[in-house]
């Protein structure tokens, strides 16, 4: 594949944007729902971690975690690496909610699908390889 930066290039950054913004104007999800997703990809993490994840302050991120663990989806736990910190973990009503929200995002997806009949299962696959694909590869600066 081509690394110059084509018109189809951009029209992927695109796409998967549109598709981001349809599932949540459909599923009015929970705001903490990128923190659960974060934690369901890097296991337990510190707020400061999860702040540096989320590009947000650690203020901010103390009040999502703070949110999230009165809603029984995350908890707080002292981190055995730094007795200074905790780690903040999923629990299994968060996981549970996570679960939901993918569900329902899931079945948008096949719903909108089904409207085109020219659409084969290798094609959705297809798709899916090429956004892990992109996805996959850790960002510059990052190991």
């Amino acid at each position: 594949m081509p690394s110059t930066p084509t018109p189809l290039h951009g029209e992927l950054t695109i796409q998967a944007a549109r598709l981001v913004r349809l599932v949540r104007r459909e599923h009015a999800s929970a705001a903490g729902l990128r923190v659960l997703s974060t934690l369901d990809e890097l296991g337990p993490q510190s707020v400061t971690a999860l702040a540096q994840a989320d590009h947000c302050s650690q203020p901010t991120m103390t009040g999502q975690v703070r949110h999230l663990a009165g809603l029984g989806w995350v908890t707080k736990e002292p981190n055995p690496a730094d007795a200074r910190s905790s780690l903040v973990a999923l629990t299994p009503a968060g996981r549970a909610e996570l679960d939901r929200v993918r569900r329902l995002n899931a079945e948008l997806v096949a719903e909108r699908l089904a409207h085109h009949p020219d659409l084969t299962t290798d094609d959705l696959a297809t798709a899916v390889t090429v956004l892990k694909a992109v996805l996959d590869l850790p960002r510059e600066g990052t190991s």
